[in-house]
């Protein structure tokens, strides 16, 4: 069964007027117009992140920091630490680069895809999202969800990634000249809440008699992936150095795995190698446990050493800082060294 480009988007914006979800960040359709510094703030935060592990942070964001002026003034430090936890740490660096961007043309993001794609950070995807959701315009937009609606709709079956380009090509084809955001947000929508990866709900669906997936009888196979590659295992260690009541943290370089973040000291493992096994002091030390931690590309197995010397006073002020035990979680650790912290806190009576 061949969709009909004409029908979807009459059938879909019917039903998103009706079911629309509400986000902290979504203007109703047809009520008040949306923000675009909340858009594009939202955008950012739900890359490859879920509604909601997204909701508490873009809550502190907007109180912390309600205008894209406010974003911009903001130290690096303070807006990493806040970040912590979400994740994709790059996103945070370019969101800063972005904020003082537009605040130095006065506070207004451009009203066009390709004025947005202009701006530090923003690709494809968070350009035309922006663009669609808070200027109206008429604009492609593809996440996880609309791909997954796309390929159903039409039964494409070429595999991804390669199968994004027809999936795009339709979804150009469906998109209307008009309500540009309700249409983007409406395919989301469906995707997350409908047309979901497993169990698709076929039966509440507003366009399940267009779908060329449902019309074989296996919607839950499309889109065809291709089969995953193994993510290489890579070992590590950190290093919890405690002092009066202090711990010592780095600042990982402004680039590269978790750039810019307060840690725990390391033995320099990144994606690509193992650690060297080697601590910022000569020791003794002690061994901690372990935490397992998966990124994108690779899972990570990370031994925690503590320090049993009295060579802490070694340390240079230009290397890291002493951080106060009893405000360690205002330190923005990331996920990974939050984990390690935790570790070390807990088991610190007990060392091998």
């Amino acid at each position: 069964m061949e969709a009909s480009s004409d029908t979807i988007p009459r059938k879909l914006l019917d039903w998103y007027d009706a079911h629309a979800r509400d986000l902290p960040w979504r203007a109703r359709p047809g009520t008040e117009a949306p923000d675009p510094y909340r858009v594009w703030l939202s955008e950012v935060m739900l890359q490859q992140t879920t509604v909601a592990a997204v909701r508490g942070y873009y809550a502190e964001f907007t109180r912390r920091w309600p205008t894209v002026e406010e974003l911009a003034a903001a130290a690096d430090e303070e807006v990493m630490a806040a970040w912590a936890g979400l994740g994709y740490y790059a996103r945070a660096r370019n969101l800063l680069a972005c904020a003082r961007e537009v605040a130095a043309r006065g506070g207004e993001f451009p009203g066009t895809e390709e004025g947005l794609r202009a701006l530090p950070g923003l690709g494809a995807y968070t350009a035309a999202a922006v663009a669609a959701i808070a200027f109206g315009r008429r604009a492609v937009v593809v996440d996880a969800n609309v791909e997954r609606v796309v390929a159903r709709l039409f039964a494409l079956d070429e595999p991804l990634p390669g199968g994004r380009a027809a999936i795009r090509e339709k979804a150009d084809a469906i998109t209307p000249a008009t309500r540009g955001g309700d249409f983007a947000q409406a395919m989301m929508d469906l995707g997350a809440t409908v047309c979901t990866s497993r169990s698709p709900r076929c039966l509440l669906c507003p366009l399940a008699a267009r779908c060329a997936a449902r019309a074989l009888g296996e919607p839950g196979r499309f889109p065809v992936k291709a089969p995953k590659k193994a993510r290489p295992a890579r070992r590590g260690r950190a290093f919890w150095i405690e002092c009066d009541e202090r711990v010592w943290l780095v600042r990982r370089p402004g680039r590269g795995m978790l750039g810019g973040m307060r840690a725990l000291p390391d033995d320099g493992w990144h994606s690509r190698a193992d650690g060297s096994g080697e601590g910022p002091l000569d020791g003794p030390w002690g061994h901690a446990g372990k935490v397992a931690h998966v990124f994108t590309h690779f899972a990570l197995e990370l031994q925690l050493a503590v320090y049993l010397g009295d060579r802490c006073d070694s340390l240079g002020a230009e290397e890291g800082e002493w951080w106060p035990l009893d405000r360690l979680e205002e330190a923005g650790l990331p996920t990974l060294f939050a984990k390690a912290a935790r570790l070390a806190l807990a088991d610190t009576g007990e060392l091998a």
